[in-house]
């Protein structure tokens, strides 16, 4: 079997660091490199030594303001265009772009179903969804038999020591006593998961637009209760603490993203030539809080 070379740009990012150390599991069947393209010097690599490209230098985590709303654009679109243009020149016959659940510009809502299916029309809301869409669509563009888009729409990503709402749900989880009795479901991938999926992309050259996530739906209370339960930290459930979050919880977006139900339908994410779901949500908060990994 021919070894693959795989490039990533955007030296650093938890996705491309994380299925870097994923695919070490087969040295003899990947070999993957970092690339920094917070410069100029990108545009001097040659792209033409690799198989795939998998883009994941974004704009993330950060405070949408007026005065940053042209950073958001210009990397998150622009610069992701040129790379992919540069990998077309070049001769890449795959090129894998991170994007997201943001593109739909939905935060969930407490009470009710949110279910994003195939013929869900993407509106998205803030600056980080739309220079993500603006980007997929001017990269679908340039797919072809000699040239693969696959645009990877994830949701939560989660995993040990990743940035974002995992990262504050526990940092919530480890200091509280008490937490609201709140059920909803919403769409997650544990980074291991991701990286699978990433590795069948490669793996089978697949095109098109891709919604991986776990096999099943998270709820917050269950997240919150495996994560007391891996540190032998006791936390008690609260109805009286829901009563607010159920009046008017759906005012507030961040109460919306703790508590809101928001999902793909399981049916976009299933591939059954391939199961990349390698661990469910316990045995993953078992390896992020337990094991370390």
């Amino acid at each position: 079997m021919t070894k693959k070379r795989i490039l990533i740009t955007g030296k650093g990012s938890y996705v491309g660091t994380n299925f870097k150390k994923w695919v070490q599991q087969w040295p003899d069947q990947y070999e993957v490199e970092e690339l920094s393209v917070r410069d100029e010097y990108w545009k001097e690599h040659d792209f033409s030594q690799y198989n795939a490209i998998i883009h994941v230098a974004a704009v993330v985590h950060k405070r949408e303001l007026p005065e940053n709303e042209h950073l958001y654009f210009s990397v998150n679109r622009d610069l992701a265009i040129s790379i992919a243009k540069k990998a077309q020149q070049d001769g890449v016959r795959q090129f894998l772009f991170m994007s997201s659940m943001s593109v739909y510009g939905l935060e969930g809502y407490i009470g009710k179903d949110v279910i994003i299916n195939e013929d869900t029309h993407c509106n998205p809301t803030s600056y980080y969804g739309r220079s993500k869409l603006e980007a997929e669509q001017s990269i679908l563009k340039m797919n072809s038999s000699d040239f693969k888009i696959s645009i990877i729409r994830a949701p939560m990503i989660y995993g040990k020591d990743c940035p974002g709402n995992y990262a504050r749900l526990r940092k919530l989880v480890m200091k509280t006593p008490f937490f609201p009795e709140v059920e909803n479901m919403r769409s997650m991938i544990f980074i291991d998961n991701l990286s699978e999926f990433i590795r069948w992309l490669i793996n089978s050259t697949k095109e098109g637009i891709f919604f991986p996530q776990n096999k099943d739906l998270v709820s917050t209370k269950e997240l919150v209760y495996l994560i007391s339960c891996a540190n032998n930290k006791k936390i008690l459930f609260s109805k009286i603490l829901s009563i607010p979050i159920n009046i008017i919880g759906n005012k507030v977006i961040v109460i919306r993203k703790l508590f809101g139900n928001l999902q793909y339908d399981l049916t976009i994410s299933l591939h059954d030539e391939y199961d990349y779901c390698l661990s469910d949500l316990e045995h993953s908060v078992k390896k992020i809080e337990i094991d370390g990994a």
